[in-house]
């Protein structure tokens, strides 16, 4: 296993890293689960800046407990009132600033494109921990990490995306990057005023993806044969009419139900938080695979920090 390709890169976007160089990594996160010894130290006298310019809980703690289990530090902020930026400071002076103490650093911010701007100023690897809209390649390393340890295969599955596809940054990521497998399809479940944006659909027909549109979930759950189905949440603020985000937000809910019309062996996945559009009642159902996904995603940052920094 060699992931010494992988030294000194950012990754903005999940095609940042070849399919080859993602199964590296997820090799690397497996070992490290199964070894909690493995590779511990090995950061020590690394510096990780956490720039978070929007609310974070997983991401950001599951940042700052990779490079702390491997034996770095963390610096930085998780919200933008408490840097410069509250001051009128450009996003392009604070990667400056950030990069001349630190050995990476993995940013949040609201704005598509920040990431790749960072990039541009940066002397150190952008780790993307989310840009608006656009893109979330951590989150989707998880992802694909977490149906790779719960269905033992990646490529030759239906997905089922289902919520808020117009502006979920996780459902763009993890469509874009599952459009480089083979034999996948994809069920997009939302209602009219949530639909995927058209870009991500270009890209899929590009590749060749059979892919479909519905607005009702029992029926695709029903008819469709879904492998894994990715529950998203109506994101309130990225909803400029509060009225809006109101009727929609409750619209899909899965319950003990609507899991009845599922296959035996589908996995539910969840990047979170969730608020009302996963019962609390499927959370003891062997499918709901979102809390497992949470620590994955540890192991998965794990693997891409040792990595980036070249300890591996």
């Amino acid at each position: 296993m060699s992931l010494a390709q992988i030294k000194g890169r950012s990754l903005v976007e999940p095609e940042d890293f070849s399919l080859d160089e993602m199964e590296n990594l997820f090799n690397l996160a497996e070992k490290i689960e199964k070894d909690e010894k493995y590779l511990r130290e090995s950061c020590r006298g690394k510096l990780l800046a956490t720039l978070f310019f929007e609310p974070s809980t997983r991401t950001r703690l599951s940042f700052e407990a990779a490079m702390l289990r491997l034996g770095g530090s963390c610096l930085g902020f998780a919200e933008p009132g408490s840097s410069s930026a509250a001051k009128g400071e450009s996003l392009a002076d604070t990667i400056r600033m950030a990069s001349s103490y630190a050995d990476t650093i993995v940013m949040r911010n609201p704005k598509e494109g920040s990431a790749l701007l960072a990039r541009n100023y940066s002397s150190v690897p952008i780790i993307n921990a989310g840009d608006g809209g656009h893109h979330h390649p951590t989150q989707t390393l998880t992802d694909l990490l977490t149906i790779k340890r719960k269905l033992g295969k990646i490529d030759t599955l239906t997905v089922g995306f289902c919520g808020d596809l117009k502006f979920g940054r996780t459902v763009h990521s993890l469509a874009k990057a599952l459009s480089r497998y083979n034999n996948i399809r994809m069920i997009f479940i939302s209602p009219s005023e949530l639909v995927l944006p058209d870009y991500i659909k270009s890209i899929l027909k590009k590749q060749k993806i059979d892919f479909q549109e519905k607005v009702n979930l029992e029926d695709a759950l029903k008819e469709d044969g879904i492998d894994v189905l990715y529950m998203t949440r109506v994101q309130k603020e990225r909803f400029f009419n509060e009225d809006d985000y109101i009727r929609l937000k409750d619209t899909y809910v899965l319950n003990t139900d609507k899991m009845s019309c599922a296959k035996e062996k589908m996995i539910v996945l969840h990047p979170l938080p969730r608020v009302n559009e996963i019962s609390v009642e499927i959370d003891n159902d062997p499918r709901a695979s979102y809390f497992a996904q949470a620590k994955y995603g540890m192991f998965v940052r794990m693997a891409l920090l040792a990595s980036i920094l070249g300890v591996v």
